[in-house]
């Protein structure tokens, strides 16, 4: 039933992580690291991920790409889900929820009421700034 919402995080160029490893693995990197909290919920479907995709692709062209772009499913991979929220320090779990982390520590966090309480071009405008603020790189 989730596998379509699995793909298209995926389709934007997020990796699925499964277990505590996998994320402990992916968020000690260094580097920032954009964590998508994925639902089933609509807000995930017609919000978030809508979002995610416009926003990734504005950051391809911008050079404001995130070096790592993970994605946990809420309710699914619930022991990843929670590795995942210990790196979200003071914050309330919520899903679909986006966490930026850089270098293991976390940055920003956009949460549900972000993105339920708004339209999908808002929530990129809303993802493409915090990437802009984050991730730019200067082109050479």
């Amino acid at each position: 039933m989730v596998q379509p919402m699995r793909d298209e995080a995926k389709e934007i160029g997020f990796r699925e992580v499964y277990s505590p490893d996998e994320v402990n693995s992916e968020l000690n990197k260094t580097g920032t690291t954009l964590v998508f909290v994925n639902s089933v919920c609509g807000c995930a479907a017609g919000k978030a991920r809508p979002g995610l995709s416009a926003a990734i692709k504005w950051a391809k062209e911008n050079n404001a790409m995130p070096d790592n772009l993970i994605t946990v499913f809420a309710g699914m991979e619930k022991d990843a889900v929670n590795e995942a929220r210990k790196y979200f320090t003071g914050m309330v779990p919520s899903s679909p929820q986006l966490a930026l982390l850089k270098d293991g520590k976390l940055v920003h966090m956009i949460h549900r009421l972000d993105i339920e309480n708004n339209d999908a071009m808002t929530v990129a405008n809303n993802i493409a700034g915090v990437l802009k603020a984050h991730c730019s790189r200067e082109t050479v």
